[in-house]
């Protein structure tokens, strides 16, 4: 009796191990940009990760605005190219902590330079796990009003002048 519950434990294990391998390590997309707009306003679509879809689509704005003055975004193929940071220090961050954390909190700056206007109900996909949902969110953001401010806050240098 022994040996065969040996047998059927060791077999369970076999099988067990057998299943699909899933894997743990999570990568974000990076985002692409679909369309430029004759206001100076651009249409990206970015991905994240929350517990809900408004926390998505308010972070996903967010993430869209950081993209824009911090790293550029990459066209998606379709003509248009390239688009490049406002900011270029690459200390810029560090040199204007107290700015960044005041302009990106909830219900910041940030929310007057994005909007959901292009969001279309084929334009956002999500999948599903256990705790979070990956979403797709398509995000309109307004370059030159957001240049336009970061010049008055003399975060970034004005048009001409290179300090």
């Amino acid at each position: 009796m022994k040996k065969f519950s040996f047998i059927i434990a060791a077999l369970a294990l076999v099988f067990v191990g057998c299943g699909p391998k899933r894997s743990q390590a999570y990568y974000d997309a990076p985002s692409q940009l679909l369309s430029a707009n004759y206001d100076g306003s651009y249409v990206i679509r970015t991905q994240v990760r929350a517990r809900n879809a408004a926390i998505a689509f308010t972070d996903g704005q967010r993430k869209a605005v950081q993209e824009v003055i911090f790293d550029g975004v990459k066209a998606a193929n379709n003509g248009i190219s390239d688009l490049k940071p406002l900011c270029f220090d690459l200390n810029a961050r560090e040199k204007h902590e107290d700015y960044w954390n005041a302009f990106f909190q909830d219900n910041g700056e940030w929310t007057k330079f994005a909007n959901l206007k292009d969001k279309r109900t084929t334009t956002t996909r999500y999948q599903r796990d256990g705790r979070q949902m990956i979403e797709t969110v398509t995000v309109t953001v307004y370059r030159a009003e957001l240049k336009k401010k970061l010049q008055e806050d003399g975060i970034i240098p004005a048009a001409g002048r290179f300090d």
